[in-house]
Formats: structure tokens, sequence, C-alpha cells
């Protein structure tokens, strides 16, 4: 191809995305959530689809697409045309654990998509149903260890970040209990209430409400100090867990190729609707921290996380069910 072609077609490219981004959003913007509803993932994303959607002048509808650990509606979203109308809800499940512990997944957490803007830092928090034999972690510990293989644990799926950070307890505290996968939060939150499961490790929005209400009982949390909803349960840094003190994070992203105008005009909406007190109380009455960064630190942090859990896949030789 001569140079004059190149430039021209260059010159096309570039006037066509200018004119994308004047022009987008000039339809309703799918959100797509990549597990079933009740979860943080779904608490977090239905928050800011409304204040989004005002902010950008289309209505951002949030559509849920269980399964796989996340990994389904994460394919979706790498499959779908880069034009912004397609975007994903991004979890460290389906961009660092899932891709991790499954190698064959159709698409690659950092080489497939355009990450947008992390929303939010989440806590994790292990809990018990009020049955359990321990009330606080020191008790919890013990019991474990007295019995080992008699508990199990749920979580939103096989690979999920739910799943990995138990393994990831285990491995350093060196304890056996048996892992029950889900498909999501929302109906592993259920058994776990109901007595069917005797613990989980949840995202703290989702879990909060059962521990407010007594019906599960809080053993430690992730994250970087107390928390102001939770000041009597201690962090897994003050056990001398610090590996397994990680947050969760709750981001947008969008196909690969996505145009940076478009990427641009979308972080600076989340951004704007994270303005609104109401919006911020929100999100942050459920225990979750407001990140709100820049698509490069996004990129960064989904890499970070990836590399951390592919490490503990083969550390552990950790397989698909």
């Amino acid at each position: 191809m001569k140079r004059r072609q190149v430039l021209t077609l260059a010159c096309a490219f570039s006037a066509c995305s200018l004119a994308l981004a004047q022009s987008y959003p000039s339809k309703v913007i799918k959100l797509q959530v990549p597990f079933a509803p009740g979860g943080t993932t779904d608490v977090v994303a239905r928050i800011i689809a409304d204040p989004l959607g005002k902010v950008l002048g289309q209505s951002v509808i949030v559509e849920n697409k269980a399964g796989g650990g996340g990994s389904i509606g994460a394919a979706e979203t790498a499959r779908a045309a880069p034009d912004g109308y397609n975007l994903g809800v991004a979890t460290v499940s389906s961009m660092a654990a899932n891709p991790a512990i499954n190698p064959k997944l159709p698409y690659h957490p950092v080489n497939d998509f355009t990450p947008i803007i992390n929303i939010a830092a989440t806590p994790n928090v292990l809990a018990v149903h009020p049955s359990f034999p321990a009330k606080n972690y020191k008790e919890f510990i013990a019991a474990v260890r007295k019995a080992p293989g008699k508990y199990s644990h749920a979580s939103s799926g096989t690979g999920t970040i739910l799943h990995l950070q138990m393994e990831l307890f285990k491995d350093q505290t060196q304890t056996f209990i048996t892992h029950i996968p889900y498909r999501g939060s929302g109906p592993a939150l259920n058994d776990a209430v109901a007595g069917q499961v005797e613990m989980i490790f949840d995202n703290l929005p989702s879990a909060l409400p059962f521990i407010q209400a007594g019906k599960l009982v809080p053993i430690a949390v992730a994250a970087p100090k107390r928390l102001e909803q939770l000041p009597n349960v201690t962090t897994f840094k003050e056990v001398g867990l610090e590996p397994v003190n990680r947050m969760a994070f709750f981001g947008i992203i969008g196909p690969k190729g996505l145009p940076k105008e478009v990427v641009d005009k979308v972080n600076a909406g989340v951004r704007k609707s994270l303005e609104d007190p109401a919006v911020r109380k929100r999100i942050e009455g459920t225990g979750s921290l407001i990140v709100a960064n820049t698509p490069e630190q996004f990129a960064e942090q989904i890499k970070a996380e990836f590399e951390i859990y592919k490490q503990l896949v083969n550390s552990r030789k950790l397989k698909l069910d």
C-alpha cells in the first residue's frame, strides 16, 4: 500500500473516531454484569448505572449474564463491537482469578479488553452461619483446625475471587475446608444464610445486610483497617495473614479497541456521577471505597491481580472442578 493511501486511511479512521466520540452516545448503553442479581457486582453496577446515564444523556441498562465464575459475561463483552454500547463490569473474579485458573477461557484479561475506570474497591469478609461454633477469628481457626474437611465454604463460582481468596486463606493457614461453588454471590449467600453451607467468603456489600440482621457472623475482613460498619471485627492483616488482606475491585471495561474518545467520555461520566454525594453515600454505605482512577491505572491493577492469582494457582496446583 502506498504511503499516501496509508495516510488517507489513517486520517479517515481518526475522523471516524472523532465523529463517534462527538455523537456518542446516541442510543441505550448496555452494562453487562457477569454474575447473578443480588451480589456486590450487581449492587455497584445498579448504583452507578442511572446517574451515569443521566450524565451521558442516554440510559445505561444493567443486564446480568451469570455463569462460569464471571467468564460467560466477560467473554460476551470481549466479543462485542468496540463502539461503546456494550460495556461490562470488571471484577477480580472475571479479570484475574478466573483467567488464572482457566487458561482455556475465550479471552485474555490483559489483551482483550479496554479498561475504562475502577469505580470502587470493596472489602471482602469471611462470615459463618450463627450455628457455627465460633464467633471470632481465634475460635474460628481453632474449630477448622480441629476438624479438617468437616466444614464447607460457599463461593460465587469456581475460579472467582471469593473462591481463590479462600484458597489463599487455606494456603496461609494450612487448613482444609471444602469448596462449594455457586452461580454467583447471591445464590451462595442464600445457602450460607440458610445454614446449608457453614461459611462464605463474600464481598462486604452483599453480605453486610445479613451480618447486620444477625443472620451471618463476621470472622475477619480483608481491608486496610477495621471498618466503621464492623469495628469489632479484625482484619486479616491483624491476625498475620496480610497476603489474604486483598480488596475486590468493581470497574467498567469495554472490548479491545474501544476509541480513546469514548473511553475518556465514559471515564469522565463515572467521575461526574461520583461527585453526587447521594451516589457516593450509597456506594460507601456498603463498605466500599471510591477509587475513580484513570484507564491506565485500572489497566495496571488488572495486570497485577492477574499475576498474583496465577502464582497462587500454580503453587496450589488448582484446577477447575
